[in-house]
């Protein structure tokens, strides 16, 4: 097993601050996940500003104890990275990383992985493609969090193998190593958050629930544009409280792009899509009151609609959490939730296929639109099914047994494939097998 690990950090600082990005936790998790489970005798961490070990290394592993060396390093320490043998960044975009491999070593000195977190930015897509063009081999690797990320990306690459092929008069170039790896999760603190009957009872009690009544909730970033329409989620949770009777709340966890413009957008909405249910948003930042959130919430609903949930991490914390999920059954939340096990997948459908969509993506690329104004277009043309929402919902409303079923699967699901020790061991395997792959091949021609 791999003794040493270098990464690469843009910012120089593990942390997050206010309104964050989805990746900015799942870079910050994995990192202390590897940092905490991977069982390094040495992580070097290669940051473009003054940093000491002593600093990175609490806001990696905290008090916890630890026989891990941390070392700040500068962005050209290639020798720590040839040192360690893999080259990790959070990002996707490692093409510039593979020229400097190139300048200051050798292609073969180390491995270079890269993470996809999303593909829905056309820039993006476009950082990823240079890496075809860089000099990356067998031994490099860019990880897809989803089985949906993965085959786009392969028919991607592949198209453009075969176009460059066609205009060069030559070879087909290999596509990139496309490793299949998810993201994790902490379970054992979300279980324990979640587990808490005084959390439970006193946030329920702010809230104004009685304890039969039930209480759905959604996590994530509060943006139309680039998460999901609210107005699906507010309907199916309307309609299945009046078909259930019962009184039923809705919690809506995370923070506004533009308060001041947006939150009031989505209190009408509510008033609108959900007349009868009492709808509360409240601060996603708040780290304390999203802990206690989970403890208080039976159900988890996220309707998602956008092209960038490639995963999609707020659904496995409700697993974790011993929470059924209500999931559009899109993109990456279709590889994580298994229908009628851990929750239910909501049929949803992509926009027309009268090639519409090509004109939507053309408007971003040609920069007549905002990103956000073109992936809230194309989210404008996807359909959640909200009768069946409705149905799944009124089920978990009516049944607390199956609520009960439901949880203890998502846990076991979390147990199994998604607890940041699986996730880092499949991690190590890959880094492993890159080295293998990396030690057996000759210095590339130049």
């Amino acid at each position: 097993m791999t003794s040493r690990l270098a990464i690469y950090h843009r910012s120089g600082q593990f942390g997050l601050g206010a309104n964050i990005f989805g990746k900015d936790v799942a870079n910050l998790d994995l990192f202390q996940a590897l940092a905490r489970h991977g069982g390094f005798e040495q992580i070097d961490l290669l940051v473009p500003v003054a940093a000491t070990p002593q600093a990175l290394a609490r806001s990696l592993v905290g008090d916890q104890p630890t026989t891990t060396r941390f070392a700040a390093r500068g962005l050209l320490a290639m020798g720590a990275a040839a040192q360690a043998g893999t080259l990790l960044r959070g990002m996707p975009d490692v093409a510039d990383l593979a020229w400097l491999r190139r300048r200051m070593a050798s292609d073969r000195a180390y491995s270079l992985v890269g993470l996809v977190h999303t593909i829905a930015p056309p820039i993006t897509r476009q950082t990823i493609a240079n890496m075809a063009l860089a000099p990356t081999y067998p031994w490099d690797a860019l990880i897809c969090t989803s089985p949906s990320v993965r085959s786009a990306l392969t028919r991607m690459f592949e198209e453009q193998a075969e176009f460059l092929s066609h205009r060069a008069g030559g070879g087909r170039l290999p596509p990139p190593n496309l490793p299949l790896v998810p993201l994790g999760v902490d379970g054992p603190r979300f279980a324990a958050q979640a587990d808490r009957p005084d959390a439970r009872k006193a946030l329920r009690a702010e809230l104004g629930l009685a304890e039969d009544d039930v209480l759905v909730i959604w996590v994530g970033r509060l943006s139309f544009f680039e998460k999901a329409f609210p107005q699906p989620m507010f309907r199916a949770v309307e309609e299945a409280a009046l078909a259930t009777g019962r009184r039923v709340h809705f919690a809506m966890a995370g923070w506004f792009p533009e308060p001041a413009a947006q939150q009031p957008l989505y209190e009408a909405a509510a008033r609108a899509y959900a007349p009868s249910v009492p709808v509360h948003i409240i601060d996603g930042n708040d780290r304390t009151r999203l802990a206690d959130l989970w403890a208080a919430a039976d159900i988890f609903l996220s309707l998602v609609d956008n092209i960038q949930e490639t995963f999609g991490i707020t659904p496995i914390e409700a697993m974790a959490s011993g929470l059924p999920v209500v999931v559009s059954d899109w993109d990456g939340y279709r590889h994580t939730v298994r229908d009628g096990q851990e929750g239910f997948l909501i049929p949803t459908l992509g926009g027309p296929l009268d090639g519409s969509g090509r004109g939507i993506a053309a408007g971003h690329v040609m920069q007549h639109q905002s990103y956000q104004a073109y992936v809230g277009t194309v989210a404008a043309h996807t359909a959640v099914h909200v009768g069946r929402a409705a149905e799944a919902l009124a089920a978990l409303i009516e049944d607390p047994a199956l609520r009960a079923r439901m949880g203890a699967a998502g846990r076991e699901r979390i147990r199994t494939a998604f607890d940041w020790p699986v996730v880092v061991g499949e991690l190590q395997a890959l880094f492993d097998d890159l080295a293998g792959i990396r030690a057996a091949s000759a210095d590339p021609e130049r």
